[in-house]
């Protein structure tokens, strides 16, 4: 095979420890979205202080204890997701639309007295998609010399169980290396590239035994994901003195994920000349179930004025969770004399697809919210939510800390603060106008990575990398913004609700991530560059419901 610039295995040191889960999985289940009843989406969420919509039973359960009657409603629209990437001046675009059911909820009230403590009593359940994933994607563009193979033969080296010529061949002719004991550690996308030939073996001047990947020309990617995190709240909540409002919600949760990926790349030789193309398909699911608990309180601290000031504390989300995930490698390499397919599937039995369960803790969530009216003609109510995502906890299924991937969480997530505002004008006494506006930080950290590789020169530093995964890619989120705009009819029995939500934000998308030393040796250094992407969703939103 041809020579190629190449990394020494005395570089590399031993893995300090193997994960599955990263960062970017603890993200995507603490976090939701805005969706609900179309009042409670018209007015950007900003319901908590207000109460008396079912959906505030998931922000502020106090706010269930301002219903006097009881109501039912459900809602439905439908989802566009548009995304637009561009790397290195190549720009691609995707979107996606669908249907959705966002919500079916019901509250029953009863009244206890019009001169007792205790004014009302009321039960409410309310079902509603506190995430939506279905998003299609797609990114394209120049690698200038980075390449996915680099990453598998940083992984390798990283092990620090490749020294020699004969590991490497005994990896290479292994009959199930996967799921063998005498390849723990080993990195299954590294051993995809050894077993087709993308990391290559090579011996230095010296006689040393090296590794090597190919210099890539450009890199193209597309997924598609699809499910959400459905949430199931049951709600006690209590009225007393017209003044005080208390309320609990247990929430009940079913997480449904799935993830196609494909990344084909083409590749040059030492010359600059094509020298084939290989291509990486993964498909990813992860499903479970999970719990919380929040509590409420809203207090009308003046008697006879309608301001009201709200306070809501969320319990983590303890899941239980089943990831399930499986992957190809098919390379076209002009320099070999065939081609060469590695299909994890053919390793896993009898699920065709390698399964880890794990726990996950969300991070506690707390919630300050303030609202008023004006002459019964305007509502408004402004909130703030914060959450420390760093506090993410994993767990494997017999409840051990995964300290590993609990690092990387550590490092990689911080704090997210969320501040909502809305309003509600009336027109009639039957017509209503309302709008509302979200922005949520990051929970990423700007120089978050996904894989790091064992090259670190400090051994002090707490490096790790995924073993069993084999999908490579990440977004490292921006903010987000979200407008929202809404009317409603209110009727004696039936009322009927519209809005609509656009969120906004930008990610840095990274098909994989390429470390090389420094030209002085001694930091590690990524060469690939990260695709800019402008996410827009758009959401329109309908809900029918009766009181009585």
């Amino acid at each position: 095979m041809k020579k190629r610039l190449f990394s020494i295995g005395m570089l590399a040191m031993a893995a300090v420890a193997a994960v599955a889960q990263t960062q970017y999985d603890a993200a995507r289940f603490s976090g939701s979205e805005l969706n609900g009843t179309a009042r409670f989406v018209g007015m950007g969420g900003a319901m908590s202080a207000l109460g008396a919509d079912i959906s505030v039973i998931g922000t502020n359960p106090a706010g269930i204890g301002l219903f006097r009657s009881h109501d039912l409603s459900l809602s439905f629209g439908f989802n566009k997701n548009v995304t637009n990437s561009n790397l290195g001046g190549t720009e691609v675009k995707d979107e996606r639309t669908r249907a959705s059911f966002d919500q079916l909820g019901f509250v029953y009230s009863t009244k206890i007295g019009n001169k007792t403590n205790l004014r009302y009593f009321n039960i409410g359940f309310n079902y509603h998609k506190m995430a939506n994933f279905n998003r299609q994607f797609s990114s394209r563009g120049n690698l200038n010399g980075s390449s996915l193979s680099w990453q598998m033969q940083d992984m390798m080296l990283g092990t620090g169980a490749y020294q020699n010529q004969a590991s490497y061949d005994a990896l290479l002719d292994a009959e199930n290396p996967y799921t063998s004991s005498a390849y723990y550690g080993t990195p299954f996308l590294g051993s995809m590239g050894v077993r087709t030939g993308l990391v290559d073996d090579v011996t230095g001047n010296d006689g040393s035994f090296g590794m090597m990947g190919w210099n890539g020309a450009s890199g193209d990617y597309y997924s598609r994901e699809e499910g959400g995190i459905n949430a199931y709240d049951f709600n006690l909540s209590f009225n007393v003195q017209d003044r005080f409002y208390f309320g609990a919600t247990l929430g009940v949760y079913d997480v449904n994920y799935s993830r196609y990926s494909s990344y084909y790349e083409t590749v040059l030789d030492d010359k600059g000349n094509d020298n084939g193309s290989f291509q990486l398909n993964n498909w990813f699911t992860t499903d479970g179930a999970g719990l919380d608990l929040k509590l409420g309180v809203i207090v009308r601290p003046m008697e006879y004025s309608p301001f009201r000031i709200g306070f809501a504390v969320h319990t983590p989300i303890w899941y239980s969770l089943n990831d399930r995930y499986t992957a190809t490698l098919g390379t076209d390499i002009l320099a070999f004399p065939e081609k060469y397919t590695e299909n994890l599937s053919d390793y896993y039995a009898p699920d065709a697809s390698y399964l880890l369960e794990y726990q996950l803790a969300t991070p506690w969530k707390f919630n300050v919210s303030m609202g008023t009216t004006f002459s019964n003609v305007l509502a408004v109510d402004a909130e703030y939510e914060f959450a420390n995502y760093a506090k993410a906890r994993y767990k494997d299924a017999g409840g051990y800390d995964l300290a590993a991937a609990n690092g990387a969480v550590d490092k990689y997530l911080k704090n997210v603060h969320t501040f909502r505002i809305g309003m509600e004008a009336k027109f009639t006494p039957q017509f209503s106008f309302r709008a509302g506006y979200n922005y949520v930080t990051s929970p990423i950290a700007d120089n978050s990575a996904r894989y790091v590789p064992n090259l670190s020169t400090n051994k002090a530093d707490y490096i790790w990398f995924d073993e069993t995964r084999t999908d490579p890619e990440y977004h490292n989120l921006k903010a987000r913004n979200t407008l929202t705009l809404g009317l409603g009819y209110r009727g004696k029995f039936m009322y009927a609700d519209v809005a609509y939500k656009y969120d906004f934000y930008k990610s840095d998308f990274y098909m994989f991530d390429d470390y090389r030393f420094s030209n002085d040796g001694n930091s590690i250094v990524s060469r690939n560059s990260a695709a800019a992407v402008n996410h827009d969703r758009h959401q329109l939103l309908l809900t029918l419901g009766v009181k009585f």
